[in-house]
């Protein structure tokens, strides 16, 4: 889902920088000091779950967990992002620093709005209802990062069209794991934390 350096156009890159660090002003102010030690462990989360990839012409597939930390963040999800990618562009050279801005942004939104919709539909009383919207959660955010990723590639130049749609559609697959992953965490954690989902 990392998109590589060189591939984005100039006013994708710069569009894509501007909208992630609106995104970040909007994180930081959102974390609670006491939620710092979550946000934490669940970057570590993320940083983990996306190094096992699978190569997809420019860009790659793998789990992401997106959904999940909209979940449980929020809009705090953004800086957990944004500081994993970092991480990965310097240590492993996954995606990369050009396009920093773009990546967190593709990976960021869809989480935090599936996962903020899915906050008020979890609850330790409907545990089926809250497998259901967690799954879906993780589902939609996968396809939906694929579609903003596809779509990032796509306004830099109608030539990659083609790697838009290959990119869009190896995400299927991810997804439907991503649903399992995120509705099996939040089943869990009903069961031994509930309080992590009290906002």
């Amino acid at each position: 889902m990392h998109i590589s350096e060189g591939v984005l156009s100039p006013p994708v890159l710069i569009t894509g920088t501007l909208l992630t660090a609106g995104g970040l002003v909007v994180a930081v102010k959102s974390i609670k000091p006491n939620e710092i030690p979550k946000v934490a462990l669940l970057t570590s989360a993320f940083f983990i779950a996306s190094l096992v990839h699978v190569p997809i012409g420019l860009s790659n597939a793998h789990l992401v967990l997106n959904g999940l930390l909209g979940i449980l963040l929020g809009k705090g999800a953004f800086a957990a992002i944004f500081i994993a990618l970092v991480l990965q562009a310097v240590l492993f050279q996954f995606g990369g620093l050009t396009t920093l801005g773009v990546n967190t942004f593709n990976i960021a939104v869809p989480g935090i709005i599936f996962g903020v919709i899915a906050q008020h539909l979890i609850s330790v009383e409907k545990k089926k209802l809250s497998f259901i919207v967690s799954w879906l959660t993780g589902f939609l955010s996968i396809l939906g990062s694929g579609f903003l990723v596809a779509l990032s590639l796509w306004m830099s130049g109608e030539n990659l069209l083609l790697a838009a749609q290959l990119i869009f559609s190896a995400h299927i697959p991810v997804a439907i794991v991503e649903g399992f992953v995120t509705a099996t965490a939040v089943s869990f954690l009903l069961k031994v934390k509930p309080e992590i989902f009290r906002r």
